[in-house]
């Protein structure tokens, strides 16, 4: 791991150059960039590519909510909740990996600037490019995860005026007292309700728009600032380091277990004793995710900060396959989203459904019957989907490596 310390740095300043020293990092002109990042952007990227293969070929998830406690089982809903961690972790990640770039701008305009630009990029990308992808279909939009991202750098943007433990402190604040609001609805504001659809509760675009607004933006905009406010912790030495990533961890894990056992606050959706202790443990577990509640974020971060301080020690082939997939996290989003979603279209076509019928069952609209494959046949389809991308991952990953255009910093 490395970091520059140029002197017309405002964030390198803001540590200090005997925070600097104290570290014992290298100078570097391409700043601080660490494999544990890398691999768990890439086992994100995995967990990811099984949640939207779920969702355009697993039988019972295209036909029924896999959260559905009255219809789902225990290994359906286990898939479903695992992929709960790709989000939060991956914004988590990009306020990380947003204070660790600023090591290597000069100012904080510079910073604001590649966040402003890249916040409205993905933005752009994820109306112009990912939305037509669930329905098959120009003209909706749906503004889902690269939505969050980026308004959420857009925020960030304005927020790197503070010291980075002021972010912190913003992003906590956020996260904690942000289910204060569950009880306000958008139907309250009249006219103005799909302003705080994008802010707070999904629901209808504003200005009459077809879609929805998929993730509210207020909870991401906490969790990035967390990340951004948390970077500090990634310029520790690596002992240093992983003991802070397992406090933070177990300290978070240990607040959702309070707050969840008693079903005190965090959560706008309690939890129930059910017909047996393998179903009621599942509905501890069904935490809210549109918009993330406090719980969520607790159980999701808390983990993946304890699999961080495990994954900086991960080698052989594993590690560097998620190293890999890692690199290029928004190129194999994209490219992914479009390959399993081919690959179910040309396999429903050859199954005898005509086109129409495969319009919108992607956003769980209601699919044919007799569409999609058994679980374990959708784990099969997502093994085969990821292997088959991976060499174009490393291509792609080898050429952010050689070259240093500036537009590769927004792919």
């Amino acid at each position: 791991m490395v970091l520059p310390v140029e002197g017309g740095s405002w964030l390198t300043q803001a540590i200090g150059h005997v925070e600097a020293r104290r570290t014992g990092l290298a100078r570097s002109p391409h700043g601080v960039r660490l494999p544990s990042i890398d691999r768990m952007r890439g086992l994100v990227i995995l967990l990811m590519a099984l949640d939207h293969v779920r969702d355009f070929f697993s039988a019972d998830a295209l036909h029924f909510d896999p959260t559905d406690l009255a219809r789902t089982y225990p290994a359906l809903f286990l898939t479903r909740f695992v992929t709960h961690y790709c989000a939060p972790t991956f914004v988590l990640l990009a306020g990380v990996s947003a204070f660790l770039h600023g090591t290597k701008l000069d100012g904080r305009w510079a910073l604001a600037r590649f966040l402003l630009t890249r916040g409205v990029w993905l933005i752009l990308l994820d109306i112009v490019v990912v939305s037509p992808i669930w329905g098959l279909e120009l003209g909706s939009f749906d503004l889902g995860t690269l939505w969050a991202i980026g308004f959420s750098m857009i925020v960030l943007a304005w927020l790197l005026w503070l010291p980075p433990r002021g972010v912190l402190l913003v992003g906590a604040l956020i996260l904690l007292g942000h289910n204060l609001l569950d009880h306000v609805q958008a139907s309250e504001f009249g006219n103005w309700g799909p302003l705080w659809n994008i802010l707070h509760e999904p629901g209808a675009l504003p200005f009459g728009l077809r879609g929805e607004v998929s993730y509210p933006v207020l909870p991401w905009i906490g969790i990035m600032a967390l990340g951004y406010g948390l970077g500090y912790v990634f310029l520790e030495p690596a002992a240093q380091r992983q003991r802070q990533l397992k406090l933070l961890g177990i300290a978070s894990i240990a607040l959702f277990l309070l707050l969840r056992g008693t079903n005190l606050y965090g959560d706008p959706r309690p939890w129930y004793a059910q017909g047996d202790a393998v179903m009621t443990a599942l509905s501890v577990l069904n935490v809210t995710k549109y918009p993330p509640s406090l719980l969520y974020a607790l159980v999701t971060l808390g983990s993946a900060l304890l699999l961080l301080s495990a994954i900086e020690r991960l080698g052989g082939f594993a590690g560097e396959m998620l190293a890999t997939f890692g690199r290029v996290p928004l190129f194999i989003y994209l490219l992914h989203l479009y390959a399993a979603h081919a690959v179910a279209v040309v396999l429903w076509l050859g199954e005898g459904f005509e086109f129409r019928q495969l319009l919108g069952f992607g956003v769980q609209a209601a699919p044919p019957e007799g569409l999609g494959l058994s679980l374990a046949g959708t784990y099969a389809v997502w093994i085969l989907i990821m292997a088959a991308l991976y060499p174009a991952s490393q291509w792609f990953a080898s050429v952010k490596r050689r070259r240093r255009d500036w537009w590769l910093s927004y792919l």
